[in-house]
């Protein structure tokens, strides 16, 4: 799992460098896309969640973005003698009904492999946030697939922070 991670960075941040050195008028297309990503945390009395998931945006106008998203989540349950890592991919949409408020929608197919079985576990989340100017947003989701014997996260409430450049 550190490999991942450390591609995923490589990836995200090999990206950036290539993005920031394209001359900007060669194309409207990337003009309107944004990379960045979230972190996730979650906490209860019996597991935490740590996540991060860089992710790439098209920018439909000022209120409606699109994009991809591949994830890292480190799950620790109180009763397991050990964490978990979790891998995956998502696709997600967000929406500004007005300049502070991000309205999001993203369905999520995570696969976790814990002692020597793997299994998908999909999640549909949607949530909202509040934006500091274009590129910050800090808000809750909720799973509505939530399932507390199959969800990967401890509960369907999730707090988020995305950040695009």
């Amino acid at each position: 799992m550190k490999k991942i991670t450390l591609i995923t960075t490589v990836i995200l941040l090999t990206s950036l460098m290539v993005y920031s050195q394209e001359d900007k008028e060669k194309s409207t297309f990337w003009n309107n896309v944004q990379f960045g990503g979230g972190i996730t945390l979650n906490f209860t009395n019996n597991a935490s969640v740590f996540g991060i998931a860089p992710s790439a945006i098209y920018n439909f106008n000022n209120q409606f973005s699109t994009g991809i998203s591949i994830s890292y989540l480190h799950t620790k349950y109180k009763n397991l003698s050990s964490p978990y890592n979790s891998y995956g991919g998502s696709v997600l949409a967000l929406y500004k009904p007005i300049k502070e408020i991000q309205i999001s929608g993203e369905y999520e197919q995570t696969y976790v492999a814990y002692n020597n079985t793997s299994r998908e576990i999909p999640a549909l989340f949607f949530g909202a946030g509040y934006t500091y100017g274009r590129n910050i947003a800090i808000g809750l989701r909720y799973d509505v697939l939530y399932n507390e014997t199959k969800s990967l996260y401890p509960s369907a409430l999730t707090p988020f922070i995305r950040i695009y450049f």
